[in-house]
């Protein structure tokens, strides 16, 4: 019935802030937040398990983040030493197999059917990759196995920090079974919200439910609910993982109604999507707008286009529609983004020469070739 695919998925422990404590020992068994300045707007980009014990996550704002945990320490993110660190773990990845899909900076799936090592045990090459990363790196990681990307992913998360899980095809069943629902990949708060509303609490109760009834109250996702809770999901780790979407964005030092302002810090955020788009020479169809409001209620507007996105001067006059279907203006804004979607890379289009030509085919003017 099942795949005999082999995948694991590694998740490293409170990556940022696990690196912070290894680079500066007197922060090992601190409670650390790796984010902004509990006095400014910023918000918790990665916390210690330490800080995770006093109900702190990451989004959260520094201010509350500090009012849980008054002795927490403050740092300030340093993602080109994180990145370092990622690509060194993923070094270490590629030695054991080629079938390497990063999810992030931290995060990876691995296909180790066909491995390196000629390992046939998955369960026995996680735990040796995980000591690998640890020898190497004095970094923990928690791993999950199985058959499939789904099973994997949250079997990782089961014996969080520095554990592993398996999920062997016989089990798999019985595991769906028992998992609450707010555990399935794609199962947002929303979408928990509305599958308890019909009785759906876990994967045996989701797994009564049809597949055009559970399309019908949930769209496309209703085939993806249908299948992952009987353990279908034939995803492949793929290598080279294609970018979906490239943005900014930025909170406001100010909460601001004035649209004048808002103008401008949009201006700003294209200036820096058009670096980015530029250093990857890549453009995009889709531009969205997003706004948080001071409730911290977030909304986002598209505009989808048919020539693409490569510049702030093709992103700029699209704005003001954008932000035309928001409030800005007359609620206040906390934060704003941009962000370009349905991505295509600048060398894959046509190019057509720019008139008036200055010279025929025939190297004379084009009034002399005729």
């Amino acid at each position: 019935m099942y795949s005999k695919r082999k995948i694991i998925h590694i998740d490293m422990d409170a990556f940022f802030a696990s690196i912070e404590q290894k680079d500066n020992c007197s922060l090992k068994g601190k409670p650390l937040i790796v984010g902004g300045s509990p006095q400014s707007r910023g918000v918790v980009a990665a916390c210690s398990y330490e800080a995770r014990r006093f109900g702190i996550h990451s989004a959260m704002p520094c201010a509350k983040a500090a009012r849980l945990c008054p002795g927490a320490i403050f740092v300030r993110p340093r993602m080109s030493r994180y990145k370092e660190i990622s690509l060194k773990i993923m070094e270490i990845f590629h030695l054991y197999t080629p079938l390497v899909e990063p999810l992030s900076l931290d995060e990876a799936y691995l296909d180790v059917t066909v491995n390196n090592s000629n390992n046939p045990s998955a369960t026995l090459l996680a735990e040796k990759i995980r000591r690998h990363i640890f020898r190497e790196l004095q970094l923990t990681a928690s791993a999950g196995v199985s058959f499939n990307k789904f099973l994997a992913k949250v079997a990782s998360d089961i014996n969080k920090p520095n554990g592993i899980t398996t999920i062997p095809p016989d089990k798999a069943l019985e595991f769906l079974a028992s998992l609450p629902i707010r555990k399935f990949h794609g199962v947002g708060k929303a979408t928990e919200r509305k599958m308890h509303q019909l009785g759906i609490t876990t994967g045996y109760e989701l797994r009564q439910w049809r597949e055009d009834q559970l399309i019908r109250h949930f769209g496309k996702y209703g085939s993806f609910f249908h299948d992952i809770v009987r353990g279908i999901d034939n995803r492949p780790v793929e290598p080279q993982r294609i970018r979906k979407s490239i943005g900014c964005e930025t909170t406001l030092a100010t909460d601001t109604d004035d649209i004048g302002t808002i103008n401008a810090i949009l201006a700003d955020l294209a200036e820096e999507l058009d670096h980015s788009l530029g250093k990857r020479r890549i453009g995009g169809y889709n531009l969205t707008l997003k706004v948080r409001y001071l409730d911290f209620i977030t909304i986002s507007r598209s505009i989808t286009v048919k020539t693409p996105l490569f510049t702030s001067a093709d992103i700029l006059p699209l704005l003001p529609t954008l932000l035309h279907a928001t409030a800005a203006g007359s609620r206040k804004i906390r934060l704003l983004g941009l962000s370009l979607s349905k991505l295509v890379d600048e060398k894959s289009l046509p190019r057509q020469l720019k008139l008036p030509f200055t010279a025929g085919i025939c190297g004379r003017s084009v009034e002399e070739c005729g």
